[in-house]
């Protein structure tokens, strides 16, 4: 029989640091800005500060003491609770994907934190241990992954069996410098650097008064044109250098590999974040170019999971393959990744009539915009009459989107496969099996009708659910759609 044990003891450290990240700038308020205040206010607000934080110390060496948790081959089984007790039984089966994340203070002690993801809400959304030991979280991973394979390993005492991890794993992508690089200026990093510069500014003024202090400074270096320019090629260097070294921190030890069973996807240099799925719990494939990524040729491929993508305050969002991979090695990425996906290149188009719907929809949005300028008549710039000109440029890009969006529109029927394509400045296509998809729709409006169109949409399991639409497909193809679904019933198990 296996006991149930406390988490490791060092959670309650980690706890101590979140909490005092979370009342530093109170602190700060409090004791440094108002340090001279006698407000009653602000002793008050003193005196209510150290009792928040000693009940919070309490309370986080008290959950310490009275939460608990094991694991059978089977299921999580958690323990909760200071006064009020609580058993919570989580099974290996609902597991969709598993996160990690490893930050500084983790890799202070060697520790990491993991995440057991489920596609439930509320307390059952996750299995989540904050601190946990390296060997410990991969072996819990392992262990869990071999009991959904009906291939139970024996645990002889409470510690997790561990195994070698990682030499059966297939490795398909590690960036290079080039692509480091290329990433920093797809991403527009450099541009972070002058609005973090001018934020950092000004929070250090509220506290110093540097404007007031330096104002003398400022004007001799305004009245300079040549100060001026050498402080211009500066930033440019400088944001140049900050957004390679902020993308490297980011991507630099990206890898993206899988096994038998598995997809694992890490990233980070000083905070490393990784992520696992079950190749079976893919719910769907997104694959995205913005008007960058497809001038340069690249994609970002992602894959849509059940599971929630976030442990405790930091969002993971890490079911994303490289976001910057060429756009044939995305496709080629996808097959070797998942075998039981296949990407269609060859698509149908919309018929043209739907240009010319999806142009009178959004034409009311013109002609409100029209009206309101020709009863305001603004002057811009000092131009009078601007507003038909306003008018004018708005017709045009309402035009030019609509194409775009027509132009990138394509939709195929391929076996048990759907695969949509939509989007104008940012295009996005989607790949789901037909047993992935819960629900589908298929809605059609008066001008719709008389057109011949219809309108379909599906929806795959994720948090929140993903719905995909398209608009002014071909009736025919809408009746096709909904067969096609149909067809579900012979291919889904019922857990």
């Amino acid at each position: 029989m296996i006991k149930a044990k406390r988490y490791h003891p060092l959670l309650m450290l980690f706890d101590v640091w979140q909490l005092l990240k979370n009342i530093f700038f109170v602190f700060i308020f409090l004791f440094v800005l108002k340090a001279r205040s006698q407000s009653a206010f602000i002793t008050y607000g003193r005196i209510l500060f150290f009792i928040v934080l000693g009940a919070a110390l309490i309370y986080i060496i008290l959950r310490w003491f009275t939460h608990k948790y094991k694991l059978d081959d089977r299921s999580f089984y958690l323990y909760k609770g200071i006064f009020n007790k609580s058993e919570q039984t989580i099974p290996f089966s609902k597991i969709q994907n598993v996160n990690r994340h490893t930050s500084v203070f983790h890799r202070l002690f060697r520790m990491t934190s993991i995440s057991f993801e489920t596609g439930m809400s509320g307390e059952e959304s996750a299995v989540a241990f904050e601190v946990i030991s390296e060997l410990e979280a991969r072996g819990m991973e392992e262990y869990m992954a071999s009991a959904v394979r009906d291939d139970p390993m024996t645990l002889p005492s409470s510690e997790i069996a561990v195994e070698k991890i990682g030499s059966n794993r297939t490795i398909h992508f590690q960036p290079e410098k080039k692509d480091v690089l290329k990433a920093s200026f797809t991403s527009l990093s450099f541009l972070v650097f002058v609005p973090f510069l001018a934020s950092f500014y000004f929070k250090v003024d509220e506290i110093f008064d540097v404007e007031e202090k330096t104002e003398g400074i400022f004007s001799s270096i305004i009245d300079s044109w040549w100060i001026i320019t050498t402080i211009v090629i500066v930033l440019i260097l400088v944001s140049v250098a900050f957004g390679i070294v902020r993308t490297f921190l980011k991507y630099g030890k990206y890898k993206i590999s899988s096994d038998q069973d598995r997809i694992y996807i890490t990233k980070g240099v000083i905070d490393e974040t990784a992520f696992s799925i079950a190749k079976e719990r893919v719910q769907a494939i997104e694959i995205n170019q913005s008007i960058m990524k497809r001038i340069l040729g690249l994609a970002e491929v992602k894959l849509t999971s059940a599971g929630s993508l976030s442990l405790g305050e930091d969002k993971l969002e890490i079911n994303s393959l490289y976001p910057f991979l060429p756009t044939k090695r995305a496709y080629e990425m996808v097959t070797e990744l998942l075998p039981a996906y296949r990407v269609t290149n060859e698509m149908k188009r919309l018929p043209r009539t739907s240009f010319w719907l999806g142009l009178f929809n959004l034409s009311w949005i013109w002609m409100i915009a029209t009206v309101v300028l020709f009863y305001f008549k603004p002057d811009i710039l000092g131009v009078e009459q601007a507003w038909w000109i306003i008018s004018a440029a708005l017709l045009v890009a309402i035009a030019v989107l609509k194409w775009l969006d027509y132009f990138h529109s394509e939709y195929i029927l391929n076996d048990h496969f759907i695969q949509l394509k939509r989007g104008s400045l940012t295009t996005t296509l989607f790949l789901s099996k037909r047993d992935k998809v819960i629900e589908v729709k298929v809605t059609r409006n008066i001008f719709q009708k008389w057109l011949g169109l219809a309108s379909i949409e599906t929806a795959n399991r994720a948090k929140p659910v993903q719905h995909n639409r398209i608009t002014n497909v071909p009736v025919e193809f809408a009746a096709s759609f909904y067969k096609w679904y149909m067809g579900r019933r012979n291919e889904i198990e019922i857990e």
